[in-house]
């Protein structure tokens, strides 16, 4: 059972995400129990700071614990002062009324951080993955969450590149994973491409994820919500899969934008949250559906200077490449991580590679702080930020120009 609303032309008031979640949680009888709240880092758009205080004023005086551990999958930990910002806090209030709160980040770079919970066998991955695949994939976990009786799962759902739709029990895999379900599921959705899985709710993906998420035996509450910027249009407080569906509904609705025609340029102006290249490729993810054949997307991001700060150096030995480059070459490139494999070809696009010859479909451009001979030598283009003006981008759709002035969030899809 879901208790939920969600709206499509105004947003969710404080009170009524108060009086949804505390039905939800009502329901959960949490009384007495040690919980942890599984949260997104500083990647992720909304309303964080709303829900930590929520959950605190209905849970804090009942339940035997309430921390929180931050997904970060294989993303950088945060430090003390971002997490004071993602949470709405500052340092005498962690001390002060939420002293008996703890937060975590994920470790994900620890061996001895992660419990092995079993194996997802050959014969269901090949089921799973329609065919793709046929291997035994290890579903490892990180151990913290087994000292608690109940694990909430709070996070936003958008439509995603890897998964279709993130959010639910993705927050597990690969929020909180170990590296054999994030290489698995991101080479396997990088197998079908972005462009056939973007935005789509049900994919081989989720459905590896969500046979990962049930060696997860203990019980579970989401509480997925969907936003408009900061802003908080939709929540689904109950059952796992139930809340995660509802939610995906309510994203497909508002963060598809529907149009009738591509173009030749995109500039996608990437919000200062995302701080490298490996986050800030959703500015090519979200926009391919609505490039024309030999146009280009340029990621405008002045503030960034790293390809990836944690996996900049796989990167930089492989580079950017269609992801036919990567399958017909396999042994060439079969020991790398995975995951790292299947962000290159998800940044770099469609394309062929034939006879050792690569053909893209489209450009890919960066407009930021890594240099000409750094883009070049990972096989994207350069161009220098300062010679843009996002301005001058607007309002030329006729000419077969498109500024997204927020880029990152939205999904861009061609009317078929």
């Amino acid at each position: 059972m879901v208790s939920g609303l969600g709206y499509t032309d105004h947003l969710v008031s404080e009170d009524e995400a108060r009086e949804v979640l505390t039905e939800g949680l009502q329901r959960a009888d949490l009384s007495g129990k040690r919980v942890i709240v599984l949260i997104p880092d500083g990647t992720r758009s909304g309303p964080v700071p709303l829900f930590f205080r929520l959950f605190h004023e209905l849970l804090g005086d009942k339940v035997a614990a309430l921390d929180y551990l931050i997904a970060l999958g294989t993303h950088q930990p945060m430090p003390d002062e971002a997490i004071e910002q993602l949470l709405g806090v500052s340092a005498d209030e962690l001390a002060g009324p939420y002293a008996d709160v703890r937060v975590f980040n994920h470790v994900w770079d620890q061996p001895d951080t992660f419990v092995r919970l079993g194996t997802i066998p050959a014969a269901e991955i090949e089921s799973l993955s329609q065919g793709l695949f046929s291997q035994d994939v290890q579903v490892t976990i990180n151990k913290l969450i087994f000292e608690y009786d109940v694990v909430i799962v709070c996070g936003p759902v958008f439509p995603h590149e890897v998964a279709g739709f993130s959010g639910g029990s993705k927050y597990f895999f690969p929020g909180i994973s170990g590296a054999e379900v994030i290489d698995f599921t991101h080479w396997l959705g990088a197998l079908i491409t972005n462009y056939e899985i973007i935005g789509n709710k049900y994919t081989p993906v989720r459905a590896v994820i969500n046979r990962a998420a049930a060696f997860v035996d203990m019980p579970k509450l989401f509480c997925c919500y969907v936003v408009k910027g900061q802003d908080l249009a939709g929540l689904y407080v109950g059952e796992p899969e139930q809340a995660w569906s509802q939610a995906a509904d309510l994203s497909s609705q508002i963060h598809i934008l529907w149009g009738d025609r591509t173009y030749n340029k995109v500039l996608s102006v990437m919000p200062s949250l995302y701080d490298d290249i490996w986050t800030a490729a959703k500015g090519m993810y979200k926009m391919e559906p609505v490039v024309a054949d030999g146009g280009e997307v340029i990621i405008y991001a002045p503030h960034i200077d790293e390809i990836s700060y944690t996996h900049g150096q796989v990167l930089e030995e492989i580079g950017y490449h269609v992801r036919d480059y990567f399958a017909k070459q396999w042994d060439r490139f079969k020991d790398y991580p995975w995951g790292v494999v299947a962000h290159s070809t998800h940044l770099r696009g469609a394309g062929t590679y034939e006879n050792g010859v690569e053909k893209p479909r489209i450009d890919v451009t960066l407009a930021t702080k890594i240099s000409r001979e750094r883009c070049e030598r990972v096989c994207l283009g350069y161009k220098d930020p300062d010679t843009i003006n996002p301005a001058d981008w607007a309002d030329r759709e006729d000419e077969g120009i498109l500024l997204a002035p927020h880029a990152g969030e939205m999904l861009y899809r061609l009317r078929t």
